[in-house]
């Protein structure tokens, strides 16, 4: 029997941005909901687009415009996404995030369903961008955004590590079912100023191993994880931590 003990330096947390890192959801869907009502007068749009966010932008505006039996063109499109990310990339980090990943003595990176400037912009002007330096992987650089597992398995690459070694805290479903089908483990944070109370359920339903609302409780999470990856002897093949 081939036993496998990792150490702190083969782990790594993984962080979305948006919702988790920086408390944008509730911006970007006010932005968004603006943004549509102007465009279609009398549409009750907000019950479709809440539960489509952690979708890429334009995912959010398809299904809201094929539910709603409306069309966009493309320049409204990119219209919108600009304005919807310049109004995201000006909301506060989340309380309590900059203390805990301090905390945190694991390799961190983010993967986010947004594009790599705008993470970059979003994390230098909270200075959160101190803990990440490069290790930023979106869904520009990848084949297919979130729900796919495609951002999370290049991180894993990029950090140069397994699936099985990463804790991955996220906000969506969308994000939770991405990180799950990379085989990673997930906690799912509802903290932030979109959380609602059927959040809850429907990211443990995506797979999320355990929920939170207060970024202080990161460290104390990530640290129990951490103790079970490092003392558990595997054989032949690895397992997803629980926690």
């Amino acid at each position: 029997m081939r036993t496998n003990i990792r150490t702190e330096a083969d782990l790594a947390l993984i962080c979305d941005c948006d919702g988790v890192l920086i408390d944008s959801e509730a911006v970007a869907a006010a932005m968004l909901v603006r943004e549509l009502e102007t465009r279609w007068p009398g549409a009750d749009v907000a019950p479709i687009v809440m539960p489509l966010l952690g979708l890429r932008i334009e995912r959010v505006l398809e299904g809201t415009a094929e539910q709603l039996g409306k069309t966009l063109a493309q320049h409204d499109i990119q219209a919108i996404r600009t304005s919807v990310e310049a109004a995201a990339v000006q909301a506060p980090m989340v309380d309590g995030i900059e203390p805990a990943l301090a905390r945190v003595t694991l390799t961190k990176a983010c993967a986010s369903n947004s594009f790599r400037p705008y993470v970059e912009a979003a994390l230098a002007r909270t200075g959160l961008a101190k803990f990440f330096g490069e290790r930023l992987f979106c869904a520009d650089a990848v084949p297919r955004p979130k729900p796919a597992p495609d951002v999370y398995l290049a991180a894993a690459r990029g950090l140069s590590v397994t699936p099985d070694c990463c804790l991955v805290v996220e906000d969506s479903v969308t994000g939770v079912t991405a990180a799950t089908a990379a085989g990673m483990t997930v906690i799912g944070f509802v903290g932030g100023g979109h959380a609602s109370a059927a959040q809850i359920e429907a990211l443990r339903r995506a797979g999320a191993q355990q929920i939170f609302d207060d970024m202080r409780e990161l460290p104390e999470r990530v640290q129990r994880w951490t103790q079970q990856i490092t003392q558990r002897t595997t054989a032949g093949s690895h397992q997803v931590g629980s926690l």
